[in-house]
């Protein structure tokens, strides 16, 4: 196409603008708005259902890959998750804080990279919130940079394939996730040592904050902290969360490392090529269950514990087949591009997806992770590309701007449940959140462009 269509056009930015307004007004759920909208629209610009099927099976073809990975890595993680892989890990970082401030935050951090390693929001803060409250509240430090600390530190991890962000972007760009991931593992061990400084400059300021308030009188210190009694709270709390399993479970000691081996293996298959990440956490999936658990009813019982969220992954991925089949094969995304073209400021063109990293964190105020992946991605790599620049480049432009942001959006469950959990609210969140998180994915973006990740065309 070397020139735009006016109702290809209309029809392309339609789609994309009721899209994305039922997903930022949580009007239906993703599945409906990406499966009704463009189909209604091709209707209306003139495409048979013929034709609609066939973009749908060009869809569908993209993204069939990621999808398998995304059920089979939820499933992994949660039963690795049920077998307490994490606990001891967790458990250990809370004891070496001493309960002291700085030391709590530097914990905080690493704790919320380990806790992160399965990709899930919800989970992490399920894990890292109740284990580290008791311990903030003892200390008088704000509930609101235990939620920053955590955010940032689930944003830099939420970069591994089976992540939500990169699962989108990979499904999107018709690129193997794990191809798109290798590229950012340097920038997430850059990541991790910037959350690590951040994290002792805020304990410090977090230090002065609580002098200031002693010496006010407002607050007394205590001498001595129980950080002991903390995280034998901790396991406490996790056992009782699953007594429902723990008997049922193989307790034997050699089985943890088992588990230890067995996910350092199937990343490591995955890394090095040598497994198509789907087919890794499928093997992954059948070790894991008879070596935690015994029979095989006990076996389909965790299995239908985790396929919700394996359900709904799967679900809202096949469904952007049929949003982004219709804007792909109809032409109508090349068209909305062109026009696009038209009306950018010379030089913007080649850079927009670095344009809009910068403003990443800024757009998770107003879209979801869904509506910044499966609608805004593919108009940016439409524009861009018709410069040249390369859909992998394209993608991490926008993912490293964007990521960092995750948990300061308000179309994140996560962290409602994260705010339930701490008892904080959203609007004091932002306050004390949104510019330091801005700032740090910033940083990111510099890294990866020093890095060679993305340059400026």
């Amino acid at each position: 196409m070397d020139e735009p269509s006016t109702l290809l056009t209309l029809g392309g930015l339609g789609i994309i603008a009721v899209t994305v307004g039922l997903l930022m007004w949580n009007k239906v759920s993703p599945v409906v708005a990406m499966v009704v909208t463009p189909i209604v629209g091709a209707l209306l610009v003139g495409f048979g259902l013929s034709e609609i099927t066939e973009f749908f099976d060009a869809g569908v073809s993209q993204v069939m890959n990621v999808v398998v990975m995304f059920i089979f890595a939820i499933l992994f993680f949660g039963i690795l998750t049920d077998a307490g892989l994490f606990d001891p890990v967790v458990r250990a970082l809370i004891l070496a804080t001493r309960g002291k401030v700085v030391l709590v935050t530097v914990g905080t951090a690493l704790i919320g990279v380990v806790a992160h390693v399965d990709g899930a929001g919800a989970t992490t803060f399920l894990l890292t919130v109740p284990a580290l409250l008791p311990l903030y509240q003892a200390l008088h430090m704000s509930r609101y940079l235990l939620l920053l600390l955590l955010a940032i530190s689930a944003g830099i991890v939420n970069m591994i394939p089976w992540g939500g962000p990169l699962g989108r972007a990979a499904s999107v760009q018709g690129i193997d996730p794990v191809e798109l991931y290798r590229p950012l593992i340097p920038l997430q061990i850059v990541g991790i040592v910037l959350i690590l400084i951040f994290a002792v400059l805020l304990g410090l300021r977090e230090t002065r904050r609580i002098n200031r308030r002693v010496a006010a009188g407002e607050i007394e210190v205590p001498e001595d902290v129980d950080v002991r009694g903390i995280a034998d709270d901790f396991s406490r709390r996790q056992r009782e969360e699953r007594a429902d399993i723990v008997e049922k479970m193989n307790s034997a000691r050699w089985v943890y490392w088992a588990n230890v081996v067995l996910a350092l293996g199937v990343i490591a298959l995955m890394l090095a090529d040598i497994l198509p990440p789907q087919f890794a956490f499928m093997l992954g999936v059948a070790i894991a269950l008879p070596l935690n658990f015994k029979g095989s009813n006990l076996q389909m019982e965790r299995i239908r514990a985790h396929a919700p969220n394996a359900l709904m992954m799967g679900a809202v991925i096949l469904a952007a087949a049929v949003f982004l089949g219709v804007l792909n094969e109809s032409e109508m995304l090349e068209s909305v591009a062109l026009s696009t073209l038209a009306v950018l400021p010379e030089g913007l063109g080649p850079n927009l997806h670095l344009a809009m990293g910068v403003l990443g964190v800024p757009m998770d105020l107003l879209t979801s992770t869904d509506a910044y992946y499966f609608s805004v991605l593919p108009l940016v790599d439409a524009t861009a590309g018709q410069f040249g620049t390369g859909p992998m480049e394209i993608a991490h432009g926008m993912l490293v701007g964007n990521i960092i942001g995750t948990f300061v959006s308000p179309f994140s469950p996560a962290l409602w449940l994260a705010l339930g959990l701490s008892g904080a609210n959203l609007g004091s969140h932002l306050r004390y959140s949104f510019f330091i998180i801005w700032g740090f994915s910033i940083l990111m973006m510099l890294a990866a462009l020093a890095l060679g990740i993305f340059s400026i065309h």
